[in-house]
């Protein structure tokens, strides 16, 4: 049987060195939380200082309000959905069918899940059934964007705005005794679901797998960003739909905020959450696009393009040898070294982190120079 081929488009082929950067940058900044380098930056003597409230903002929101930190996984969605177009493009270009392309994505998510899954083996050092990891999100939020891709901008759109209606109303609406509190912790649809896909809840954290469905939209609007950086409008038009873009539901978000009807709570995906979040995702897209792409001042990115080329392979290296194994190796010799010189601990931690983060930045600057990418 005859296999259908995607029509063939005309896309620019410059490369987007403003995504590299901003994929690059969120995975500095995953791989640096590995190293336990935020953690060490609110001990004594930072604990209690003016520094203290800076250094907080790598650190989750304990419940609801907002924090950088939080927005950092967002991120991660929103760029892999950025990409996505651009990854069809070049597949099409290639002459691969859709059903070849359906394949590939399939196969992808599948490796996401089992790569998630495996993550919190690792974390509890025994075989468990969790779904709180990126990676488990990614698997579902990468499919459905891919779906909804073919169709037009509108209805991607709609498409997402259901899936922030729909979590409204589970959340809002669910009838169990125990779980009809929609903005408690552990107390609510969100959990109810771990109890059925897990048979357990997040302990202590109040992270639900449910989240998969309101944080699509965060890889539904990258989808819709990548087409418009591939469409053939000027850069100034470009920059202005994802600024105002932005500006919007940011705005959309803070209000539902503070005007009490949907708190920013990112442990369960608000739809306040995710509006504010994706805002935030696109404006820093827009102004990362008109700061590399068009005024050209790119020199500096570099770094993290490094440690942005191999995104899964340092993030999985970071949270499996580098936490189980080789943060300990290096504090060895570190510590070791910094102790004979009676190194307070605070700075004994803090070079120790910074070491490993050097290391392993390193690590993925040697398999950029052997050309050495892993792709799923």
């Amino acid at each position: 049987m005859n296999q259908s081929k995607p029509e063939k488009t005309n896309h620019p082929s410059t490369r987007l060195l403003s995504l590299d950067f901003f994929r690059g940058a969120t995975m500095f900044l995953l791989v640096a939380e590995s190293t336990a380098l935020w953690n060490v930056l609110v001990q004594e003597p930072v604990a209690g200082s003016f520094l203290e409230p800076f250094f907080r903002q790598f650190h989750h929101h304990p419940w609801d309000g907002l924090r950088f930190w939080d927005l950092v996984q967002p991120f991660f969605m929103f760029i892999v959905g950025v990409a996505m177009p651009l990854s069809y493009a070049k597949r099409v270009s290639r002459g691969e069918s859709r059903q070849t392309i359906t394949r590939h994505i399939l196969r992808r998510c599948l490796l996401l899940l089992a790569f998630g899954v495996g993550l919190h083996c690792v974390y509890k050092r025994q075989l468990v059934w969790e779904l709180w990891n990126v990676l488990t999100q990614l698997s579902v939020t990468i499919l459905i964007a891919y779906l909804l891709m073919r169709y037009k901008p509108s209805a991607q759109i709609l498409a997402s705005v259901g899936l922030l209606l729909l979590t409204e109303m589970a959340y809002r609406f669910f009838p169990l005794e125990g779980f009809d509190q929609p903005f408690t912790k552990d107390h609510n649809f969100g959990t109810w679901m771990d109890l059925v896909l897990m048979g357990k809840i997040n302990a202590g954290g109040g992270w639900v797998a449910i989240n998969f469905i309101p944080t699509a939209a965060h890889t539904i609007w990258g989808v819709l960003a990548g087409k418009l950086l591939l469409s053939k409008g000027t850069a100034w038009s470009k920059i202005k739909n994802l600024a105002y873009a932005g500006v919007i539901i940011l705005i959309a978000g803070y209000l539902l905020h503070f005007t009490s009807v949907t708190p920013i709570i990112k442990r369960i995906s608000t739809s306040s959450f995710v509006l504010v979040s994706g805002g935030w995702s696109l404006l820093v897209l827009a102004f990362s696009y008109w700061f590399i792409d068009v005024k050209k001042i790119n020199g500096w990115i570099f770094p993290f393009i490094i440690m942005g080329i191999n995104p899964i392979f340092i993030y999985l290296f970071s949270q499996t040898v580098g936490a189980q194994w080789f943060n300990g190796f290096t504090a060895i010799f570190t510590k070791g070294i910094l102790s004979w010189i009676n190194t307070p601990e605070f700075w004994m931690n803090l070079i120790t982190s910074l070491t490993i983060l050097a290391l392993e930045w390193l690590l993925c600057l040697y398999l950029y120079r052997k050309r050495i990418f892993f792709k799923i």
